[in-house]
C-alpha cells in the first residue's frame, strides 16, 4: 500500500494568507527550517496507478500537479483518483470537491452528517452533480468496505462530534452521530496497516485500539498547546474548544504516541502556528528523540 501526504497543514496553510506569526513569516521568507504545507490531505494505492484520496483540501488542483502519480493521462481526459474518502465536514476537508467537479466519475465515502451536511448547510452535491457524476456512499463507523476490488479493507471509527461551525446548530443536533472519523487502511495481500486521524477531539478506547495495532499512524498534530492561539493573541479559543487534542502536557497526544508499538508515527494536520513546525526548535528536537515524525507535503510512505 502506497501513501503519499498531499498536504500536512491545518486550515490555511503555511504560510497562511493573513497570518503574520513567527512560522507563517519564516516560510514565507524562504527559510529553509520552516517549509511551507499546503491543507491536509492524503493519496493511498494498492498498486500506484488507481488512488483514492482522504480529504480534499482547498488545495487539491496543485496538491495533484506536485504529485506525478495523480496527474492526468495518458488519454486527453482522465484521472487516476477513484474516490475520496472523508473524514468530516470541515470546508479544509470538503471544499476540494468543488474543484473535482471535472471528474467524469467518483465516489465520495462520508459519515452520515456529514453527508447529510453536503446537501443542507454546503450544498457541494447540488453544486456538482451537474457536472460530474458521484456516487455518494456512507462510510458506517466499525463497518468494512473495500477498495482496489478488495485489496485494501478500509474501516472508519469514531473520532469526535463537532460539527463544522457552517452547520446548523439545530440540524446538527437533529442529525447527531460521528461528525469526525478516522480511518483504518489494510493491505489485505500483505497485512500492512494504516491509521488516519486528522482531527482527535479525544483519545478514546476505539482510538487506542486503532493505533496501537497499526504499521504507521498519520494523527493530528494541530496544535503543541492547548492554549497556542490565545498566547498568540489570535483567538479566544483553545485547542478543546476547536476540536483538537494539543501535542504536549499532560494528556496531550505525544504522551499516548510515546508508548504505542507503532513503526512510524508521524504528525498531520499541523497549525501554521506550532512550533515543532520549525526544524531547529526545542519542540522539534524533542520529537525526533522520541522518534515521532513531522509530516510533510510530498512525503511518500509504503505500509
Amino acid at each position: 500500500m502506497q501513501i503519499r501526504i498531499l498536504g500536512a497543514s491545518a486550515g490555511g496553510g503555511l504560510p497562511q494568507w493573513n497570518c503574520a506569526c513567527p512560522n507563517c513569516r519564516r516560510a514565507r521568507a524562504g527559510d529553509p527550517a520552516v517549509r511551507p504545507r499546503t491543507n491536509d490531505s492524503l493519496a493511498v494505492s494498492a498498486d500506484g496507478r488507481a488512488w483514492v484520496l482522504l480529504n480534499a483540501s482547498p488545495d487539491i488542483s496543485c496538491q495533484i500537479e506536485a504529485a506525478p502519480q495523480l496527474q492526468a493521462g495518458p488519454d486527453v481526459r482522465g484521472s487516476p483518483i477513484a474516490g475520496v474518502l472523508l473524514t468530516d465536514a470541515e470546508l479544509d476537508h470538503t471544499a476540494g470537491l468543488l474543484q473535482l467537479r471535472q471528474s467524469a466519475e467518483l465516489s465520495v465515502w462520508a459519515p452520515r452528517p456529514v453527508l447529510a451536511a453536503l446537501v443542507r448547510s454546503f450544498p457541494v452535491r447540488s453544486i456538482v452533480e451537474p457536472f460530474a457524476s458521484f456516487r455518494w456512499e456512507e462510510a458506517r463507523p466499525r463497518e468494512s468496505f473495500p477498495l482496489f476490488e478488495g485489496r485494501v479493507k478500509v474501516c472508519s471509527f469514531s473520532l469526535g462530534s463537532k460539527p463544522p461551525r457552517y452547520a446548523d446548530g439545530t440540524r446538527s443536533e437533529r442529525l447527531g452521530g460521528d461528525w469526525v472519523v478516522g480511518y483504518r487502511l489494510e493491505d489485505t495481500a500483505t497485512g500492512g496497516v494504516a491509521v488516519y486521524a486528522p482531527g482527535v477531539e479525544r483519545w478514546s478506547e476505539e482510538l487506542e485500539r486503532h493505533a496501537a495495532d497499526t504499521d504507521c499512524l498519520l494523527v493530528d498534530g494541530t496544535f503543541w498547546r492547548s492554549d497556542e492561539l490565545q498566547t498568540l493573541g489570535i483567538s479566544d479559543w483553545s485547542a478543546a474548544d476547536m476540536g483538537h487534542l494539543a501535542v504536549s502536557g499532560s494528556g496531550g497526544t505525544m504522551e499516548k504516541l510515546v508508548r504505542l508499538p507503532v513503526r512510524r508515527k508521524i504528525y498531520i494536520h499541523i497549525n501554521n502556528t506550532n512550533p515543532m513546525l520549525d526544524e531547529n526548535s526545542p519542540e522539534r528536537r524533542q520529537l525526533d528523540a522520541l522518534g515521532i515524525e513531522v509530516g510533510y507535503d510530498g512525503m511518500e510512505l509504503e505500509v
